[in-house]
């Protein structure tokens, strides 16, 4: 089964027509997207089918696909014709994402889906966070709160203190996630630099999620 998750169409053709990995692939589809769905629904239960949706279509697209697919070395393992092998086939997104797709659909038929579920969705998550720390039409202090809610972290804290005189005040905002405190920096207008804070720290998390 795993064999033929990893056999691309150029490689059948010019091995006289053996079987491909391409209803496997359709197989994947499917159960990647139910896979997706209910990570994003259990992981975010305060949003709406309007906000979940574009999330999911952050992670099951080819480009990120393809990413997963890199993550875990796909490339190496792929049975390719000679022409894709030319033309670094191995390193293409949209073979990439259809093979992996492939590979879902085959740990589907052997394992069931519980099991499946649960190699997947490791595979998945920093597609998840990158889905959540880039918006995915999402505003960013929605972003945030999404970010740190894949980490079991509280809601997200704004803190903006003032100071200076009347005529001339000046503001110092933080933000607070879990037990960490951070300071961004000063501005003259607090409603820009609560958006600057929210910004900065939406993509430090991300990276700090991807990094563990």
């Amino acid at each position: 089964m795993l064999e033929l998750a990893l056999t691309h169409r150029s490689y059948s053709y010019e091995a006289g027509g053996i079987p491909t990995n391409e209803r496997l692939e359709f197989l994947g589809d499917s159960v990647l997207g139910l896979i997706v769905t209910d990570e994003l629904y259990k992981l975010f239960p305060d949003l709406d089918e309007s906000r979940l949706s574009p999330l999911r279509s952050g992670v099951v697209n080819m480009r990120a696909l393809a990413q997963i697919a890199r993550d875990i070395n796909l490339g190496s393992y792929l049975k390719i014709g000679k022409g894709e092998e030319a033309t670094n086939g191995r390193e293409k997104n949209s073979i990439l994402a259809d093979t992996f797709e492939a590979l879902v659909g085959a740990i589907y038929l052997q394992h069931g889906y519980v099991k499946s579920a649960e190699v997947i969705s490791k595979w998945i998550n920093p597609a998840i966070v990158t889905a959540t720390s880039q918006g995915s039409t999402l505003d960013s202090k929605t972003a945030l709160q999404e970010l740190s809610a894949l980490m079991n972290l509280a809601s997200p804290e704004y803190e903006i203190t003032e100071s200076g005189p009347d005529h001339d005040k000046s503001f110092m905002a933080c933000v607070l996630l879990g037990d960490e405190k951070f300071p961004v920096g000063r501005a003259r207008v607090s409603g820009k630099l609560n958006k600057q804070l929210q910004r900065v720290h939406m993509k430090y998390w991300s990276i700090e999620i991807i990094s563990k």
